[in-house]
């Protein structure tokens, strides 16, 4: 009987060659967890206002309601302020609408709806102050 079998040599060497493979993929899973903690960020870690940017919101069409002056539209996607919007009278939706979508000036809007500056800046403010009454008395408790 022999004390060493006849391929213990190749058994040793391919023992050796299996610990090698082994050795280096260990070593490149090291590598690859280094290169992630270094260049990526957990979302643990991220602050609010990162996570906040992370999210997208889909906007229909049928999801909104239009309001249109002087072919400019105006689109309200909250049913209470379009509720509140929609009982104002056109001249004051008019106003809303050029003052809020193309951020004229008084005198702008004046020029275009032929009222004084000053007569566009009652109305603006009377019909803004309205609309937030009507909307305080609209919403819910709470909210």
């Amino acid at each position: 009987m022999e004390a060493i079998p006849r391929d213990y040599g190749e058994r040793s060497q391919f023992d050796r060659y299996c610990k090698l493979v082994l050795y280096h993929e260990a070593l490149d899973y090291l590598r690859e967890m280094q290169r992630r903690r270094e260049h990526e960020t957990p979302f643990s870690a991220l602050s609010q206002a990162d996570l906040d940017k992370l999210f997208t919101v889909d906007h229909y069409p049928s999801d909104s309601y239009v309001f249109s002056s002087h072919g400019y539209d105006l689109h309200i996607d909250n049913e209470l302020v379009a509720e509140a919007f929609a009982e104002l009278s056109s001249m004051e939706q008019s106003i809303l609408i050029l003052h809020c979508v193309l951020e004229l000036a008084d005198g702008e809007i004046g020029a275009l709806m032929g009222m004084s500056r000053s007569a566009i800046q009652r109305h603006r403010t009377k019909t803004l102050k309205d609309l937030r009454t009507k909307l305080m008395a609209l919403m819910p408790e709470g909210g």
